[in-house]
């Protein structure tokens, strides 16, 4: 086996991998947000000054035994470090991807934007990580952070379609049609994936307890210009953690997350149902049927946040879901922009 040959072997063992521990870095991401352990660790990158987490939860642990209520609970350490653990070793792994992509350049006329984008997207969600601790919790950091890590897998995902030249040309030429519908579906799921994000920033997930929209007469309790303000927030206490807006910025906050989830439920089920009405061949049909059944789950699990309350799996169940149904539609576009003649080459 070829030298070239090998390195493409490894670059696509690397580039699964890294799909499948980015997965893990945003599920660890939304478990670490949703149980309150943001600033766990109040300090970067280490934990109380101990890259350690059993070292920082004994610190912890007995500080608070000896002066009860100095530290948050030591158990909020263990999310968030592990938290970082996972995200300093997908840094690791993209480095090495960039290293092997720019290294195999003249060999094999391999392309290295996509992933040195991808090194520097991940060295900037380093940098977001850190001021979302030191900042204490800042919405529109955290918002970024989230949105960053979507980017990251949607990325990866590209560019592991890429390393094993995925997928080959499909002559659908009804589906193809579909493009100017399915990039709109992508731009839809895009805002409401950031206003999912700036709804669990801002705390404002609970704020409607009733469906389909909220509590009775909320359209009294709209206040557009302190729900979407993105920095500047006037607060008394040192950070943002539990929220800083006021019941009325929250309500507006959540409604438009709602009517989000209308707007994604419309436009993305009528690209699915579109999709299976025109699809001849099996990749564009299981597109089809992906992508609605990734719909469907995230309807039900938004739903299933307000029935119950925004119950810690189901929310992180839900987090996720966003960024799969993001990739399967961005994996789609790319199914569309496949052309015969790069089958061979790079699509």
């Amino acid at each position: 086996m070829s030298t070239v040959n090998r390195s493409l072997i490894w670059q696509r063992r690397l580039a699964v991998a890294s799909v499948i521990l980015v997965a893990g870095v945003i599920i660890l991401g939304a478990w670490t947000r949703l149980t309150d352990a943001g600033l766990g660790c109040p300090d970067w990158p280490g934990c109380y000054g101990h890259m350690d987490v059993r070292k920082a939860h004994s610190y912890v642990s007995e500080t608070n035994v000896h002066q009860p209520g100095t530290y948050r609970d030591a158990f909020k350490t263990i999310p968030e470090m592990v938290h970082r653990y996972f995200a300093g070793l997908l840094g690791f792994l993209i480095l090495i991807l960039a290293a092997m992509a720019w290294a195999n350049r003249r060999h094999t006329g391999q392309r290295v934007a996509l992933p040195t984008a991808i090194l520097v997207l991940v060295i900037c969600q380093g940098i977001l990580g850190k001021w979302t601790v030191t900042m204490g919790l800042q919405p529109t950091i955290v918002m970024l952070h989230l949105m960053g890590g979507f980017t990251t897998m949607i990325l990866l995902c590209w560019h592991a379609a890429r390393l094993y030249n995925w997928p080959s040309f499909r002559n659908d030429c009804d589906v193809r049609t579909l493009k100017p519908l399915a990039i709109a579906a992508l731009g839809v799921v895009m805002l409401q994936s950031a206003l999912g994000g700036w709804t669990t920033a801002n705390y404002a997930a609970v704020v409607c307890t009733e469906l389909p929209i909220c509590e009775s007469g909320w359209t009294s309790h709209l206040n557009f210009s302190d729900a979407f303000t993105f920095f500047g927030h006037e607060h008394d206490g040192e950070d943002y953690e539990f929220g800083v807006l006021a019941s009325d910025a929250r309500t507006t906050i959540h409604v438009m997350h709602r009517f989000g989830a209308i707007a994604t439920l419309l436009v993305v089920g009528l690209l699915a149902i579109k999709i299976l009405a025109r699809a001849r061949c099996t990749l564009f049909r299981r597109f089809g049927l992906t992508i609605g059944g990734v719909l469907l789950a995230q309807f039900a699990l938004g739903v299933s946040n307000v029935v119950f309350h925004v119950p810690l799996k189901v929310a992180v169940a839900h987090n996720f879901g966003a960024v799969v149904l993001l990739v399967t539609l961005v994996l789609f576009l790319r199914a569309l922009n496949t052309q015969p003649e790069r089958r061979q080459t790079d699509a």
